[in-house]
């Protein structure tokens, strides 16, 4: 006879809720624990490389903006070397974490993240993964947080060649992952969660 456990049931599975900004952005509500919220600025002094701006917003299936997602993004430096990289292949930027994490805006839900253009990394197999950042994206309503990358349509040649986007099968949509150069010199990546834009992501 199978003894039942009812003391040890299955919690119900439970979205970021609205809770998500006060553990991890508590400055951006109001709260102020530290002195800037972590994730806040991903330069601690001069950088190499070209420094850009990109921003986004994350949009549901009807195109209305999120205005309470929370993103994440880590990326290599300027030279491909991320900021736990071994001495194999060179030291990374000491004045670069290679980490960020920005709030959507509450009135518009656009996030911001002030970088480095990142470099090309080695893939598994010695190929070079074309310059990329990877991204995280948790909000109100989403049961686990989303992955997805994010590539730069001015890197043509080295995204054509990339390991990751080639085994894409429906090649019309790697166009859902390429930042976008605007005419002010930042970069415009949105998110759609779901539609006919649905951005491509992960499962990781």
């Amino acid at each position: 006879m199978v003894q039942k456990l009812e003391y040890l049931r299955e919690s119900p599975s439970q979205t970021a809720g609205p809770y998500v900004h006060i553990g991890c952005t508590p400055n951006f509500t109001g709260i102020e624990i530290y002195g800037n919220d972590l994730g806040v600025s991903m330069k601690t002094g001069t950088v190499k490389g070209q420094e850009i701006t990109i921003r986004g917003i994350v949009f549901d299936g009807t195109g209305t903006p999120l205005r309470d997602a929370m993103i994440e993004i880590w990326q290599a430096d300027a030279a491909g070397l991320f900021a736990s990289q071994n001495e194999t292949r060179g030291t990374s930027d000491p004045n670069f974490t290679g980490w960020g994490r920005s709030p959507g805006d509450m009135n518009t839900g656009e996030f911001c993240f002030e970088t480095v253009k990142p470099g090309a990394v080695p893939f598994v197999d010695g190929r070079m993964q074309a310059p990329h950042i990877t991204m995280w994206i948790v909000a109100r309503g989403l049961n686990m947080g989303l992955h997805t990358r994010i590539y730069f349509e001015d890197e043509a040649d080295a995204n054509s060649a990339d390991p990751i986007l080639s085994r894409i099968e429906h090649q019309n949509r790697i166009s859902t992952l390429l930042a976008k150069k605007q005419s002010d010199g930042t970069y415009r990546f949105d998110v759609h969660l779901q539609g006919p834009h649905e951005t491509i992501f992960f499962d990781i």
